[in-house]
């Protein structure tokens, strides 16, 4: 049994495309039965029309509750551990208690706010592109580009020290690893954890401009320092795991597509259009959290229990063929519209701006400085065991 294949089905990916039995999930029964990594039977919603549904509907449809603490092969952690994990993690909270906390958060995440920080992100970029030349080919763009600059972007917007940023991405890679043992895992979570406990600590003796000091000063009576902690983490997690992938393997994406590489180099203005339909493409996340039905309920036909699980496949759902003509293709100019790839319904991803204007940046810049990027003999390292999906490795040359 190879890597993949040992993944839950709706982790299976071969290079860019959904696994075969997993599209065919999707084709041919719509909504199906699968085993979670906890071993624990689930519906696995597949259909574009259905996962909109399922995501759409917080009342129906809650967060499982016993799916956000875990990690598969860890021990059952305590009440308190579990309660201090779910504290401010928004993907884990249902209302009234995610709109409080979103409440919160939205006002930070502004298209007018994020594009404040389009100048700083553009230093960011070229500064890194320097470093990349200066070093001369090949290089890998992975640690050289992809990971430090949403790192970065995140850390700054944070309040996180950027010497830190190290051994917090190391910790967060192997806490997504499906293949590293539960028990070590779960210590990494507590160890990262603590390592987020002392930075709001800090941030609450001396509250920046930083998002978790504005938090302070603003919110400080209506969050416990245990919220602030969970918030801290889930942003930091999220704003560089999932937006370094997108970078990486949209790269590879575009140059394994040189016609679709030309049209854009030829049309810079289509930019908007490639994020989009590489966001859509790609799906390097997986699914949503993990729901839990409230009532009996039908999706695609089959009837779902209360009480039963849920997960819904975002890569199958943005290449369902009811969605777009031809959805497994790459096609920039179609500009993917209505894909799930930030999710759906009031878990959608607050960071969606953030992530899109890095994206616009990042790419053009990439391709103008290096007009004769390639891909080296040295085959791509795809991270087929990780939650969120992407690369480990790409070697590029100029």
């Amino acid at each position: 049994m190879n890597e993949t294949s040992a993944m839950p089905l709706h982790m299976r990916r071969v290079e860019f495309h959904p696994a075969p039995e997993l599209a065919a999930a999707r084709d041919e029964e719509r909504v199906t039965r699968m085993a979670t990594a906890f071993g624990q039977d689930a519906w696995l919603v597949t259909h574009h029309a259905d996962v909109r549904a399922v995501l759409g509907d917080a009342e129906r449809f809650k967060v499982a509750p016993q799916m956000i603490a875990r990690l598969p092969g860890a021990p059952e952690m305590t009440e308190e551990q579990k309660a201090k994990v779910r504290a401010g993690n928004l993907l884990g909270a249902d209302p009234p208690e995610h709109t409080r906390l979103r409440r919160m958060l939205t006002p930070e995440f502004t298209i007018r706010r994020i594009n404040r920080m389009e100048p700083r992100i553009k230093r960011i970029v070229e500064e890194h592109l320097d470093a990349m030349e200066a070093a001369g080919a090949p290089a890998d763009l992975v640690p050289a580009f992809a990971l430090p600059i949403p790192s970065l972007v995140i850390c700054e917007l944070l309040g996180v020290p950027y010497e830190d940023r190290e051994g917090f991405q190391q910790r967060t890679a192997r806490m997504l690893d499906m293949t590293v043992p539960g028990q070590e895992r779960m210590m990494i979570q507590f160890e990262q954890r603590a390592y987020m406990e002392s930075l709001v600590t800090r941030i609450q003796a001396d509250p920046g401009e930083e998002l978790l000091g504005m938090l302070v000063r603003e919110h400080g009576d209506d969050l416990s320092t245990d919220e602030l902690v969970g918030i801290g983490g889930l942003l930091l997690f999220a704003g560089h795991e999932t937006t370094s992938n997108m970078l990486s393997l949209g790269t590879l994406a575009l140059l394994r597509h040189p016609e679709q590489l030309a049209l854009l180099r030829k049309e810079p203005e289509r930019i908007d259009a490639t994020v989009e339909e590489l966001l859509r493409w790609l799906s390097i996340v997986n699914s949503g959290t993990t729901k839990i039905a409230t009532t009996d309920v039908e999706i695609g036909g089959k009837e779902i229990k209360a009480g039963e699980l849920v997960i819904c496949s975002l890569p199958a759902a943005n290449r369902d063929p009811s969605l777009l003509p031809d959805a497994d293709a790459f096609d920039l100019t179609r500009g993917a519209p209505g894909h799930l790839a930030f999710g759906h319904g009031i878990h959608h991803c607050l960071g969606a701006p953030l992530a899109r204007m890095e994206m616009r940046i990042a790419f053009p810049a990439l391709l103008r400085r290096f007009p004769d990027l390639r891909v080296t003999d040295t085959p791509p390292q795809f991270r087929s065991s990780s939650i969120v999906y992407g690369l480990s490795s790409l070697e590029l040359t100029w």
